[in-house]
Formats: C-alpha cells, structure tokens, sequence
C-alpha cells in the first residue's frame, strides 16, 4: 500500500510539532495555574502550590499518539486508543485537545491562552480532571485506576465489530500482573472475519515507581520467543533521540497496521467458519520513560528509569529555587513555534489530525458503540414452568434460564454474548449449545472438544475470571449486550474490577453527562454457599452481594431469584436494563419451584409481595417480610 505523502520529512515535521505541542500541555498541566504559553519568566503566581500527576509514561504516549494518528491518515482506519498506563492522563486529555474534541465536549475549556490556562489549572486539581483516564476523558473506554485489563478491554471491544483497531498501549508495569498476562491468550478467540483486531503497543520504559521492570530487561531475542510462543509476531521500535525517531516509529507501525490490513484480507476472502488463529502484530516500543524531560536531577539520572515516575522537578509556589531548570524544560518544547499570540494550536500543525469521527477521542466506539441495537428480547414465558401445587415439583434454574438464553442469542445474533471461566456447561447453560458454539481459533481436537468453532456467542475456553469480566466490560462499555456466569466464590476474584465499572458508571452521571448510557453489567453467581454439593468449602463466599450492597443503589440491582419463573423474569429485567451491575443469584441444582409466570412477574418488578399461598396475613399489614 503505497501513500507516500505520510512519509516525508515535511509530514514527519508536523507529526514532530503535534508531539511537542502535546507534551508541552502535558508537562504544564502538572505545573501551572497561569502563563500557560510562557509569555513572560515565571513567577510563583504561574505555579502550583503542589504540582500533583505523572510524568513518567507521558512522551512516549504522546509520541504512540501522534503516530497513530498519522496511520488513521495513511490508511484511513478505524481506531480507537486504550491508555494501559495507569497514570498519565494527560495524554488522551492533551490530544483531545490539540484536535479540538475536548472543546467541542467543554465549551469553557477554548481553544486560546484562557482556555489553555484554565485546562492547566483544573489538573489534578479538587473538582478538575484525573490524573489517569477516566469517564470524562474523551475517546476512553478504560478507567485507568487499576492496572492489567488494557488487553481484556480492548478485545471485548472489538468483538462483532470487524472495521475497528484497538490500540492498546500497554506499560511495562501493567505488563507484570496476572490480568495483563492473561490478556495475551485473547488472540484465541478473535475471528478475523467478523471481529476486528486490538493492536498491542508493549511500552517498555525501563520503570516502574521505584523498580526496573521485568520485561524492559530482556533482550529482543527473549521477547521474541515469548511472543511467538503466545502466537504474536512482535515488531520491535526502539527510539531514544527525537531528531531520529519519527521515520523509525513510522515505519514500523505502517508495518504493524499492514499485517493487521493483510490478515483481514486474506481471512475475508473465505468464510468466518473456516477462520484460523493468525499470528497478529505486537509493537514492542521501547521509549525511554520520561523522554525529553529533565536527563539528570542532583547528580542522579531522570530519563529512562523510575526517577521520571511522578513529578520530575521540585518547583512548586513556595520553592521556586528550580524554577529555572522548569521553565527551561518546557521552553525547550518551543511554544511559540506551536500556538500563535492568542495561543491557539497553528492551524498547519492541527491539519494532521484525523478529521470527524475519525479522530480517537470521539471515534463512537469509545461513547456507547458503533451503531448500538437495543436487545431484542423474547418472551420469556414461552418457557415459564407450569404450576399446580407450589413447592410439588423440582426442576434446574439454570436449565430453564438456557433455554431463555438460547432464544436471545438467536434473536440477537450479531450484539449479545456469554463469557466464562470454563463454567458454561457446568452451570447447566447446556441449552444454548444448541443454537451456537463456543468461539475458539486455536488448535481443534475433534475427539475431546466439544461444541468449539471458530464462530460462537459463547467465550467461556480461557479459565480466567479476569479475561471474561474484561471482555464483558469491553463488550458492554461499546454498546453490545451480554452476561458472565460464574461460581459465586470465584466472581470475589474480579470484585475490584466490577468496582471500577461501577465508578466509571457513577462518573458517567456526575462528571460526564456527554456520554450515552450503556447496557447493563450482567454478573450471574451459582455454585452458591447454600447448595454445595461436591465442592464444600472451598467454593462458598456470598461476599460479593455485601461487597456491591455498599455502593450507590442506583448503579447496583441485586436479584436473588428463589426458581426458575422467577430467574426468568430476572433475565429479561435484567438483560434489557441499562447503566446497572446486576448480580443474579441463582441455583444451577434441582430444587422446589414455587411461582407462577405472573407471580414471577410481580416479585420482579416490586421486589416483594405477599405470597397468598404461603401468608397467614391476608387481611392487613404482615408481621414478616
């Protein structure tokens, strides 16, 4: 693919003067309150009383950025960013910004010296921005708080939606935990023909906050190995003098994009059931962490190690003795060669960026989907249980709820799903094995594998809590529909994450009312602590009911359905609902069913009723609830 206007020196010059210009606001987030263009020397009034953020993470981003941009361009993909890092917010903040987005969301936030000075002052500041990506970041999906579900995210998003690229940037400390780690095996369950693909950026600069990092240290050769083993082709940049670095990274990330271009293709000319796993790209970019900051500080080295974590230089209101060394570092980004007098971003620079929706920051993926579909969903009636006398008859929830499950996914062929830790047929989903197939693309063994395919509506052959809560949140947070079922003890394992997902929903309403709304989080708990037949226990923990009982009950809807009409009616709540987690207590052992459909119906919709069967009070107030 040939598009040579992307590759000059003279386009490389302005993707050079949109990385300056974004890490010059970044670094003056953290700093400053006023003076925001360096009019004038500065003075204590234009500083912070305590410059609060990270630095660390922040150029190398920036540098990530500007060039994913330029391959949008040349290639005229659709692409959207994760910021794995958990700190640096500046960056999807900075670039929103340069290419007019965060404007165009926050009037008040203009695009002159005012609107520079006020997006500076409003940092990490008491009712400003985070520090990290967050709900009221434009173009984020990803709350940035908690590290290692950059991957797990990225791929829920790009599932059933075969046009998008996920870049996700993933930090060398992120890289370290158990989440992350897990996040690799998800090439497994991408078909390249009705799925997209998530671009990893491996980001190896060398430091955490106090500690080298692990995969910073091994050679290429050793992350070769690694990665291939894993069924990665990496693609190794790495960049260290600015002057140099543009026509390098360029080049290898036209390399990553075209491989990405070339399996869609070649996949494409065949059916998605004939699919195969290929061997995607993974950049592995090892930018120095805090480049083009502060080299060294009192003798000791900044650039390139954990010393560029935070804040680089001690400046603040009340100790300007380093203020010069301050001023020189940002002057050094040459401001006055990026914004004109009233400090607006030079056209010539802004030009560069991808025009309309094609820009990161507003892509629709990342603000409720790429044309989102309300569920449609069945009646569930059609398989509510008969009942004569109640209690008179056993029968399996989670049985009857599969067959439910069994027609949304029928009627929903292309935006529900259901994710698992290896537990579908073990929570007596079974019925839903008859319309659909476990998505797999690896290595099939016809003689033990069962119900594996390389098209399904089920995710459930990758025992990870973490990889299926991940991908339903990716799932859901791009307008798509779904639930993940799991023994009740083991969803404890992701209870953090379903934290942060109640945030994001929280910070949607309060500091982001831009957003749209998103489908519902669906978490169903079996395997419960009262019905323990073989496993003991090991396997018994109800905690997370107490742990979501203490949030917001706007957010949070918890069900404990006691058969299966009622599970039924659960389902059909819960899966049409919208900007909740519901956690759905069920049993998946045989046991008494009690409710008629109409009984089901009201328990449901009031929460509680008097059962006229079951109550001595018929004519006034129950004593017992």
């Amino acid at each position: 693919m040939q598009n040579t206007q992307f590759d000059t020196p003279e386009y490389l010059a302005k993707v050079d003067a949109w990385w300056r210009a974004a890490n010059y606001i970044s670094a003056a987030q953290m700093y400053l309150k006023d003076n925001p263009l360096l009019k004038k020397p500065l003075t204590a009034n234009d500083v912070k009383a305590h410059p609060i953020g990270h630095w660390g993470t922040v150029p190398g981003q920036n540098f990530i950025y500007a060039h994913l941009n330029r391959a949008i361009n040349k290639y005229d993909v659709d692409m959207f960013y994760i910021e794995g890092p958990g700190h640096g917010g500046q960056v999807m903040v900075s670039n929103s910004y340069l290419d007019h987005s965060y404007t165009d969301i926050y009037p008040e936030i203009t695009q002159d010296e005012a609107g520079l000075k006020k997006l500076c002052k409003i940092f990490s500041f008491p009712g400003g921005i985070a520090s990290h990506a967050a709900p009221e970041t434009p173009g984020s999906i990803h709350e940035g708080g908690e590290l290692g579900y950059a991957l797990s995210h990225a791929f829920g998003a790009v599932l059933d939606n075969p046009n998008i690229i996920a870049a996700a940037v993933i930090g060398d400390g992120e890289a370290e935990t158990g989440p992350l780690c897990a996040g690799w095996f998800g090439n497994t369950f991408i078909n390249p023909v009705n799925d997209g693909a998530v671009l990893p950026i491996l980001y190896l600069n060398g430091g955490k906050i106090h500690n080298p990092t692990i995969l910073a240290r091994k050679t290429d050769a050793e992350l070769t190995q690694y990665f291939n083993g894993m069924g990665w082709e990496p693609i190794f940049v790495e960049v260290s003098d600015p002057a140099h670095s543009h026509a390098i990274m360029a080049q290898k990330l036209d390399e990553a994009v075209e491989r990405i271009l070339a399996i869609w293709q070649d996949a494409r000319s065949r059916s998605a059931n004939d699919a195969t796993m290929p061997r995607w790209p993974v950049l592995v970019a090892r930018i120095p962490k805090g480049w083009t900051g502060p080299k060294t500080w009192n003798g000791e080295p900044i650039e390139g190690g954990f010393r560029a974590h935070q804040v680089p230089i001690p400046t603040n209101s009340h100790d300007m003795s380093t203020a010069d060394a301050l001023e020189a570092w940002l002057r050094s980004y040459r401001p006055e060669e990026l914004f004109d007098d009233n400090g607006r971003f030079l056209d010539k620079w802004r030009e560069i960026s991808p025009k309309g929706a094609k820009r990161m920051s507003v892509h629709p993926i990342t603000n409720g989907g790429v044309a989102p579909k309300a569920l449609v969903m069945p009646d569930w009636t059609k398989h509510a249980l008969k009942i004569g006398t109640p209690g008179s008859q056993d029968a399996q929830d989670m049985i009857e709820c599969g067959r439910l499950m069994a027609d949304v996914i029928t009627a929903n062929p292309d935006n529900f799903r259901i994710f698992g830790p290896d537990e579908t047929k073990s929570n007596r989903l079974n019925e839903v094995f008859k319309v659909t197939n476990r998505q797999w693309l690896g290595v099939r063994d016809a003689a033990y594998d069962e119900w594996i395919a390389p098209v399904g509506r089920v995710i459930d052959s990758q025992l990870s809590e973490h990889q299926a809560e991940g991908f339903l949140e990716g799932y859901v947070l791009t307008g798509r529909h779904g639930f993940f079922a799991s023994y009740e003890s083991f969803l404890r394992v992701v209870d953090s994450m379903i934290t942060q997902h109640f945030k994001w929903l929280r910070k949607c309403k309060t500091h982001a009312p831009w957003r749209k709304d998103y489908p519902s989080l669906n978490l169903i708990a079996t395997s419960t602590v009262f019905q323990q037949d073989h496993n003991g226990y090991t396997h018994q923990d109800p905690g997370l009911l107490t742990h979501l009982a203490e949030k917001k009950p706007e957010f949070v809807r918890e069900y404990l359905p006691a058969d299966a009409n009622t599970l039924l009616a659960v389902m059909s709540e819960a899966l049409t609902s919208r900007d909740r987690i519901n956690l759905i207590v069920s049993s998946k052992h045989l046991r008494p069913q009690f409710y008629s459909a109409d009984e089901a119906k009201e328990l449901v919709r009031e929460g509680y009723k008097v059962i006229e069967w079951a109550s001595t009070c018929h004519d006034g107030e129950p004593d017992v609830v």
